[in-house]
């Protein structure tokens, strides 16, 4: 790859388990397939800088390290890595879906059995100033401008007290300063919740919609100064066509002239799907065509400031040796672009 450009790349691993240690076992045994694919995958790719999701956390950052170590051993080096605490797997003690019961996984800030489970973490080839990261993920969501927190029987879902402690962040909202050769660039992470899984109250799309429209927030300069240039990346859980969700806050982050839309798409022509409307080319994750479906979930949209050289969606033909491998890794399809500024 040539030197003038950086690859940003953002990937929804699916490296979560069940309980904390398992996901590290998988990785050191380096005979897990999953894992193993997904380590080729990043290395195929070959990003300057990824934003990885779903990918379980743990205080000493073992398992970036192990997945790292993993990633070099197929030929590429990351040397750098940062996670903060998720918001996923915290326990509240209280009710917070409204079903009677305080228990986890239902009833943390974000759904988490264990408190780490389904993290962020970003691993690159350049130094990442880490002191200087910001991180969003503690700001409780009824104090985020127009916030659409639920109400039920015209009071707060499902209580005062509840609302007085929900995040916004599902998972994480970072501004992460990347020191490339060419000079800083600010990475703007998140991964949202999915829009589904709730009742009429519309509490997990009332909340999706708020965490990805956080951003215009930000550009808005509601939450201090906004650092140039910047990358917004990760996994909005929501497509801006098809599906359930409140799509006008992808489409509306889509249309923000602030931004521009690189509309990554895979390098061979993807079949029209059914009942869908979207262009299948831009689509990011192959859900069961009888459930969720395929979608576009995933996003790199860099400031208008920003050249964009070429983007992708890794999705080789499923009957490739590639497209097998990929298809092992996760259900999603790691999302790719090349940049340059002055």
């Amino acid at each position: 790859m040539a030197q003038d450009r950086l690859r940003v790349a953002t990937y929804n691993t699916e490296l979560s388990r069940d309980g904390p240690g398992l996901l590290l076992r998988d990785i050191v045994s380096e005979k897990n397939e999953q894992v193993e694919a997904v380590a080729r995958v990043i290395a195929v790719n070959q990003p300057d800088v990824i934003l990885l999701q779903n990918i379980d956390y743990d205080h000493d950052l073992l398992n970036l390290r192990a997945l790292r170590d993993r990633v070099s051993a197929y030929g590429h080096d990351m040397p750098y890595g940062f996670a903060n605490p998720p918001n996923t797997g915290i326990a509240t003690r209280l009710d917070m879906n409204g079903d009677g019961n305080v228990e986890l996984p239902k009833d943390a800030q974000s759904f988490g059995a264990f408190e780490g489970q389904g993290g962020m973490a970003i691993l690159s080839r350049h130094q990442i100033n880490e002191i200087a990261v910001r991180d969003f993920s503690s700001i409780v969501w009824r104090d985020v401008p127009n916030a659409l927190v639920p109400n039920k029987d015209q009071g707060p879902f499902p209580s005062n007290e509840a609302q007085n402690v929900q995040r916004l962040s599902s998972t994480g909202h970072w501004i992460i300063p990347v020191a490339t050769d060419r000079g800083r660039i600010y990475l703007m992470t998140f991964h949202a919740g999915p829009p589904v899984f709730d009742g009429p109250e519309d509490r997990n799309g009332r909340r999706n919609h708020d965490e990805i429209v956080f951003w215009r927030h930000v550009m808005d300069g509601m939450m201090g100064a906004v650092p140039e240039p910047f990358v917004i990346l990760g996994n909005a859980n929501l497509d801006p066509v098809d599906g359930e969700g409140r799509t006008e806050a992808i489409a509306s982050l889509l249309a923000d002239k602030r931004l521009q839309d690189p509309r990554p798409m895979r390098k061979q022509s993807a079949p029209q799907i059914e009942n869908l409307a979207g262009d299948p080319n831009l689509h990011t994750v192959a859900w069961p065509l009888d459930g969720p479906g395929h979608k576009r979930v995933s996003y790199i949209l860099p400031d208008a400031s920003l050249l964009v050289l070429a983007s992708g969606v890794y999705w080789p033909r499923l009957d490739s040796t590639a497209g097998q491998l990929v298809a092992k890794a996760s259900r999603h399809r790691l999302v790719w672009v090349d940049l340059a500024w002055e």
